[in-house]
């Protein structure tokens, strides 16, 4: 059964623009998260990755920061992964797209020999994140205006 879109690791300029774009429509659009906030020196070191469907069009993305852009994130554990900036548009939302980007990034950690990823989960998303296998630890925080939590995830 094919799913219409496909999921992968984010080669080259054009895939990273297309990752951008799906973040700035989600994030900067929809949220309102400030645009000098949602980019930042991250993004030239992480792996992204990129959810199309099959005509090009970008439906998701997400990225995985590792080694020393991922201590600050994940308590100064350099063998947990920092997954991030998890974006679906608003038109490919229910389909599967965010679980399959989570599983792709989880398998990029693991290629990358990290042994858990951790995320920084809007409220909202909770339960999406649970039922993948994360578990929320620590307090709620703000980022960005909007309430988080902290979620592990071991591989």
């Amino acid at each position: 059964m094919s799913t219409g879109y496909v999921v992968r690791e984010a080669i080259g300029d054009d895939d990273r623009e297309a990752c951008f774009a799906v973040r700035r429509e989600v994030f900067v659009v929809e949220q309102n998260v400030p645009q000098e906030l949602e980019y930042d020196a991250y993004d030239a070191t992480a792996v992204h990755v990129l959810a199309q469907r099959e005509d090009g069009l970008p439906l998701g993305t997400g990225r995985l920061l590792h080694g020393a852009d991922a201590v600050g994130k994940t308590g100064g554990d350099a063998s947990v992964g920092s997954l991030g900036r998890l974006a679906v548009s608003k038109a490919a939302r229910g389909l599967g797209v965010g679980a399959a980007l989570v599983r792709v990034i989880e398998d990029a950690a693991r290629e990358r020999g990290l042994t858990a990823v951790d995320l920084h989960a809007q409220t909202h998303a909770l339960g999406f994140y649970e039922r993948l296998g994360y578990e929320v630890y620590g307090p709620e925080f703000p980022d960005a205006g909007i309430p988080h939590r902290a979620m592990r995830r071991a591989l």
